[in-house]
């Protein structure tokens, strides 16, 4: 309580000092301070709020083409991804054996066994390139949805041979 009631005192003083002070100038040093005043005020005002406002406009004018060829290469891109949704995803052949000895044959894989049992097949391979296996198999992972479940690879003397025994599902959804 006291605080305020001492700070409220050293404020009246301080008018009082001003307004002597304002009282002794003349009329043209008033006009003078008056017109100062304004200025300082509307320069402080135009530094502190206007400057950065119209530099934001502009910068957002020199943004704005970029902007709207963003946003038509969006609306284009999003009006092919609604059409490719519109369109089903290919149905894939179902998994043969046949199927399977032509795709190894483009990849100059020759299976020592194969065997089918439902929607599985099993294959042993034995001495063949562990490049075109693997390529091979992500042939098969991409254009037919053919899955490893189970791999078993026996690397041989020689570099790049390998053995595998491996176990494959077709997936009905789509593959990545």
């Amino acid at each position: 309580m006291k605080a305020a009631t001492n700070l409220r005192t050293q404020a009246a003083a301080l008018r009082e000092r001003a307004l002597a002070w304002w009282l002794a100038r003349t009329d043209q040093e008033r006009k003078f301070l008056a017109v100062g005043g304004a200025i300082a005020l509307v320069a402080l005002v135009y530094a502190l709020l206007l400057a950065p406002a119209i530099e934001g406009r502009d910068r957002l004018r020199r943004s704005l083409p970029e902007l709207r060829q963003q946003a038509a290469q969006l609306q284009t891109l999003a009006a092919e991804a609604s059409a490719l949704a519109a369109n089903p995803a290919p149905q894939v052949p179902p998994m043969t054996a046949e199927a399977l000895n032509a795709s190894m044959a483009q990849y100059s894989l020759k299976a020592g066994s194969l065997t089918m049992t439902g929607e599985y097949a099993k294959l042993q391979f034995n001495g063949v390139s562990f490049a075109n296996l693997v390529t091979w198999l992500d042939a098969q992972r991409r254009e037919n949805r053919v899955q490893v479940q189970d791999a078993a690879f026996t690397a041989l003397a020689a570099a790049g041979q390998v053995d595998a025994t491996l176990t494959l599902r077709q997936a009905s959804a789509p593959a990545p």
